[in-house]
């Protein structure tokens, strides 16, 4: 019990619980509120909701990492080594993405820096102007154009058979984004579709090509049904 006792002492003397709660909680709801926003008001062509998902334990997670590390200089110089040795390999093409990721990662300095003032500020500061931004930004216009983003997940590689497709039954076809995987392509095209036929025929032959073949349409505003 003597080694507990002094365990919690040495806890109460580098960290205060309460403070650190508060700056868990800020972190939670701020980065929560965040990914509602990214999702609502976010242009990145790709599946908004499952990245939005990592917004939450990013925050979290470095709110602990500068909790901890702000409290002694021997644990700031072993953090240094351990992360001298991580790679990240995962591949952010959009920079909407890196721009959403760095905020995340400033809720959790801010916290971790026991700061939540500040960061709550800072982030309902740059809220408001994200929202003015995406209410005058090129997104409506897009709207205007009647046109929409389709996405196609396949496991075959035959980009100029699946161009094809789309160029016969569509009035308008954009290459937006093209994602390599092990076994086939992530792609997502800014398409205009005049009829739902043509939408429903695109589709079939779609799936002519491999069964496998999933998609998702988003924004489409001229397909009245």
């Amino acid at each position: 019990m003597g080694k507990f006792a002094q365990y919690l002492e040495d806890f109460r003397n580098t960290i205060n619980f309460e403070d650190f709660l508060i700056n868990l909680i800020t972190a939670a709801i701020l980065a929560t509120i965040l990914r509602w926003f990214y999702i609502r008001f976010g242009k990145s062509v790709s599946n908004r909701s499952r990245f939005a998902a990592n917004f939450m334990p990013l925050a979290m997670t470095t709110m602990l990492i500068i909790t901890i590390v702000k409290s002694s200089i021997a644990l700031s110089l072993g953090l240094v080594g351990a992360l001298s040795i991580v790679r990240f390999r995962a591949a952010i093409k959009d920079p909407e993405e890196l721009t959403y990721l760095f905020l995340v990662i400033a809720l959790g300095l801010a916290t971790g820096a026991n700061q939540p003032l500040i960061a709550i500020v800072a982030f309902t500061f740059m809220l408001v102007l994200l929202f003015i931004n995406s209410y005058f930004n090129d997104k409506k216009g897009f709207q205007h154009d009647d046109k929409m983003f389709f996405n196609i997940n396949t496991d075959t590689n035959d980009l100029e058979a699946i161009v094809h497709i789309l160029k016969a039954n569509f009035s308008y076809v954009e290459l937006r984004r093209l994602d390599q995987l092990k076994t086939g392509m992530d792609l997502s095209f800014i398409c205009k579709s005049d009829d739902i036929k043509n939408l429903d025929e695109a589709r079939n032959k779609l799936k002519g090509i491999s069964p496998n073949t999933t998609f998702s349409v988003i924004d489409s505003p001229d397909l009245i049904l």
